[in-house]
């Protein structure tokens, strides 16, 4: 059976050129790196309202008991999981651009542009 990794899915990068619509490329990966985290703060909060409701609806928890949790060292370490898999998620395209940047991963408009240019 193969493990998949995360943080590997993560960094998975379509092949081609990758499209620019903004004129700065630092404004694009800015951009893309802000609505990354605003679908993952989209998801994370409807996710918790319902996990807050049902909690309230059955009587299970307070907040008090909330605001005072402290986790294991397990659990600790499961959530510095969760948080390096949420930064590779957001901050994929800035990965993407240095391993293809390291790889010399041109596109064939790449290629076309430099011909024009010479």
């Amino acid at each position: 059976m193969t493990t998949i990794d995360p943080l590997d899915l993560a960094g998975a990068k379509s092949r081609g050129k990758r499209p620019y619509f903004l004129h700065d490329r630092d404004v694009e990966r800015l951009m893309t790196i802000t609505m990354a985290l605003a679908q993952e703060i989209s998801v994370l909060r409807e996710r918790l309202d319902t996990v807050e409701r049902l909690l309230e609806k059955n009587d299970v928890l307070a907040r008090a008991d909330i605001e005072s949790y402290a986790p294991s060292k397990k659990e600790a370490e499961e959530r510095g999981r969760m948080i390096q898999e949420f930064l590779a998620r957001i901050l994929r395209v800035i990965q993407q651009e240095r391993e293809s940047i390291s790889m010399n991963d041109q596109s064939s408009e790449d290629v076309a542009e430099e011909l024009a240019r010479s």
